[in-house]
């Protein structure tokens, strides 16, 4: 049974009101797949655009879109987020192309998990990092956007 539906099979959201607070935590990431005009102009780790910083402004898109998770996702319950780190990761690859991944840790403390919130943060900054390279090449792929761990409440996750 899903657990977003209510006896007479309509939306509902999850009732948490007898759920103890705990600390939650969520690990999810965004794979990003650059084509090679857009993987040579890497440098130090970051790309630069007369937008500016791409990395940069992608780190702080995503924690922005980490605090907004309710407003975007229906019925998900609105958390105050303790933590929210966005790292991204570079690398040039053996064709020239290049590859992000664009890592979003979101901590809690709550009566509900955080999972929606890291995978929110992680989307928020694959889409921030296309919107500002596409004046370079539309051929960005976001291919994989997925949560790798999530511990607290009544069981933790982590992916094979």
């Amino acid at each position: 049974m899903f657990s977003h539906l209510d006896a007479q099979n309509r939306p509902a959201m999850v009732n948490v009101g007898d759920k103890a607070i705990t600390r939650r935590t969520a690990h999810a990431v965004a794979i990003v797949s650059l084509p090679r005009e857009l993987a040579a102009l890497l440098r130090t780790g970051e790309i630069a655009t007369k937008k500016g910083p791409i990395f940069q402004t992608a780190i702080l898109a995503g924690v922005m879109g980490a605090k907004k998770t309710s407003e975007l996702i229906p019925l998900c319950h609105p958390l105050p987020l303790d933590d929210c780190q966005i790292i991204i990761e570079s690398r040039l690859l053996a064709d020239d192309t290049g590859e992000v991944t664009i890592h979003c840790r979101a901590q809690t403390h709550a009566k509900t998990g955080v999972e929606m919130e890291a995978l929110t943060g992680a989307t928020i900054a694959a889409l921030t990092l296309y919107d500002m390279a596409k004046a370079v090449t539309h051929d960005i792929v976001i291919r994989e956007i997925r949560l790798l761990e999530k511990t607290g409440g009544k069981s933790d996750y982590h992916a094979p």
